[in-house]
């Protein structure tokens, strides 16, 4: 019998790749099924010296505009191009050659926990909101993105001029939320203040909300972004600019065992930083139009 020695060939990298994984994975609990080789191990090991891509998982919610498919097939967005300039940096400034290896995940909240339980090179792309309180369960990098969230409702309802008038002006319409999301607590807080015994319908997608706010049955708060690009695509909706909340920021999350959180601050804060280049102004303004574009990096400024 013959024996296909092609078969049996394994370089020498892709072996030494599979026992570091293994070898480096931190004890965990069954939900820590997401993990990523460290920068310490690849500095011990030297595989930089292999010239073989180091793979990084990264998981993603889809969003438009943001990390979606394009009929060309490829998957692109503000926050993929961002990464895939980060892995741009690596190699010309540090001489390491990665693979981005990503992985949808649509459901935000499993998103959200699949990094809180991931171990080391992973990432997430999902528009998450920086705060202190997510700090305690995750790491953060700079922020990418100056968001600015919108209350919305259907495009009938006339637009308030003023905090006391929604109780009448939104007296047909139920509170809606995005669930564990800051726009949750946003509307908790008027829905408390201006309709106290109505109940919060949850949801858990945009596009739900989107849907569900165009119904002409809810209000909702959601990201600029998501309404303008509804706005585009022609649902009927109008957002209320004496609610807009901004100074809130998005960071890509990684778990606290992410080591290589130090290089991606290095790389946003290169050459006068990453947000004020005109790369990054060019993959704004790519992606979601130049209008939209401007108002989003005007954020930057206040």
């Amino acid at each position: 019998m013959r024996v296909n020695l092609n078969l049996l060939k394994i370089s020498t990298f892709t072996a030494l790749l599979l026992f570091l994984t293994a070898a480096h994975a931190i004890p965990s609990d069954n939900n820590a099924t997401d993990q990523g080789i460290t920068y310490s191990h690849v500095k011990q090991q030297k595989l930089a010296a292999t010239q073989q891509p180091i793979p990084l998982t990264v998981l993603y919610v889809p969003a438009e505009g943001f990390a979606y498919v394009n009929p060309q097939g490829q998957l692109t967005g503000v926050s993929v191009e961002i990464m895939q300039d980060f892995a741009a940096w690596l190699k010309q400034q540090h001489q390491l050659a990665v693979q981005l290896n990503f992985v949808s995940e649509p459901n935000w909240q499993q998103f959200y926990q699949r990094i809180v339980h991931a171990r080391g090179g992973v990432f997430g792309l999902g528009n998450v909101t920086i705060t202190e309180l997510r700090k305690q369960e995750l790491a953060f990098s700079p922020p990418y993105l100056h968001n600015i969230a919108a209350l919305i409702t259907h495009q009938d309802i006339a637009p308030l001029s003023e905090w006391q008038a929604l109780p009448e002006q939104f007296a047909t319409l139920k509170p809606l939320a995005f669930s564990g999301t800051l726009h949750q607590q946003r509307i908790n807080r008027l829905r408390d203040q201006y309709q106290p015994n109505a109940e919060v319908q949850q949801v858990n997608s945009n596009p739900d909300v989107l849907a569900k706010v165009a119904s002409g049955q809810y209000y909702a708060y959601v990201d600029a972004y998501n309404y303008w690009r509804a706005r585009e695509a022609g649902m009927p909706l109008r957002d209320h600019p004496i609610a807009a909340e901004g100074g809130e920021t998005f960071g890509f999350i990684m778990p606290h065992s992410n080591d290589w959180a130090g290089l991606l601050e290095g790389f946003f804060a290169a050459d006068s930083g990453y947000l004020h280049s005109p790369r990054y102004q060019q993959i704004l303004t790519e992606q979601l139009g130049d209008e939209l574009a401007q108002l989003l990096l005007s954020q930057q400024q206040q």
